[in-house]
């Protein structure tokens, strides 16, 4: 509660207010820390929960992960596991380096305890991000995800190509890398969840490490069923569900005047539909996809109804942005008495 009381009013006041002011406030501060190895074991002391499953071939110290976008860079990597984070997932991050869109771009929303962003993938390129990666000090003691995302300038024809120039680079370095086909802020990158589009991307992908494609929670059932008809041809480890959403249902009247903001919505209001994907996901593949379960868990609750759903993994990002570093911990262990999902008959279509 004091994070809630006091540091979040603290860290919302940054910069006037600018919730991307306060992002990188927090984490330059936490780069520091990760330099601090007394510091960093305090942490440990404080949140590690030790809740260890086995999916996809890799093996999770416990099954709350940081989503990708809070460390894009991967500037602030050991103080994650020392918040009580299973795993990290780094990025998204493109072949050449890029900005981003124009600021301001990230919205808090707290009454509905939201988020709305329309960053655009600003990362320093997947070059950069592999050097970073290489010079750590010491391994991170948990599984690292990269995500891969297509760069702006790239045509959506040439998109292939220009995410196996970022895996070719990263390759070394990640655990498992997830293929972001599904973010509303890069023109056109959505269409890259058709069949033929994801179909290309994932004969080129998919080989000696897991891959996982990123999907949208706007997407209907049908075209939900057909994506993983491709993942499952084509030999993808799992899904991760869900992206942030177009959609602006169930936000508090007070956030109503932030609702026009263009760019995707994450937290609260995400809750049921990621959820429902998530069970929908696993109903049709009949448990043979294994599942990261992410949007609007904001408290341990919310994530013990996504691994009922078939999820067999969980990420936090705006829930840890409301509710702070008690959250990995205590979602961690309610996830210690979570059964890992079992296959099921699929549903008959």
């Amino acid at each position: 509660m004091m994070f809630e009381g006091t540091v979040r009013r603290g860290l919302f006041r940054v910069g006037k207010g600018d919730a991307e002011a306060a992002h990188e406030f927090t984490l330059r501060r936490l780069a520091a820390m990760s330099r601090m190895p007394v510091a960093l074991a305090a942490l440990r002391a404080r949140y590690a929960v030790a809740a260890p499953r086995t999916v996809f071939g890799v093996r999770f110290p416990n099954p709350v992960g940081l989503a990708a976008g809070m460390d894009k860079d991967g500037m602030a990597l050991p103080a994650w596991p020392a918040l009580g984070f299973g795993f990290v997932e780094v990025g998204t991050v493109t072949a050449h380096p890029q900005p981003g869109n124009p600021r301001p771009r990230l919205f808090r929303l707290p009454d509905s305890e939201a988020v709305i962003n329309r960053m655009g993938f600003n990362n320093a390129g997947a070059e950069a991000l592999a050097a970073r990666l290489a010079a750590l000090p010491r391994p991170l003691g948990v599984p690292l995800g990269i995500s891969l995302g297509k760069s702006k300038v790239t045509p959506l024809d040439d998109a292939v190509a220009d995410y196996q120039a970022s895996y070719r680079a990263l390759r070394g370095q990640g655990d498992y890398f997830a293929v972001n086909v599904s973010s509303p802020n890069t023109p056109g990158l959505r269409a890259l969840q058709d069949r033929d589009h994801l179909d290309a991307l994932l004969a080129a992908l998919v080989g000696e490490k897991p891959v996982l494609v990123k999907i949208a929670p706007d997407l209907t059932e049908p075209a939900i069923a057909e994506l993983l008809e491709v993942c499952l041809a084509r030999g993808a480890a799992g899904v991760i569900a869900t992206n942030t959403t177009l959609s602006r249902d169930g936000l508090a009247p007070t956030d109503q005047p932030r609702a026009g903001e263009t760019g995707g919505l994450s937290g609260r209001p995400l809750t049921d539909r990621a959820r429902q994907v998530v069970a929908f996901v696993h109903r049709e593949t009949g448990g043979r996809l294994p599942i990261i379960g992410v949007g609007g868990i904001v408290q341990p609750d919310d994530a013990t109804r996504m691994f009922d759903a078939g999820a067999s993994l969980v990420q936090l990002y705006t829930g840890f942005i409301y509710r702070g570093p008690a959250l990995p911990r205590a979602v961690a262990r309610a996830a210690s008495t979570a059964p890992t999902p079992s296959p099921t008959p699929p549903t008959p279509r």
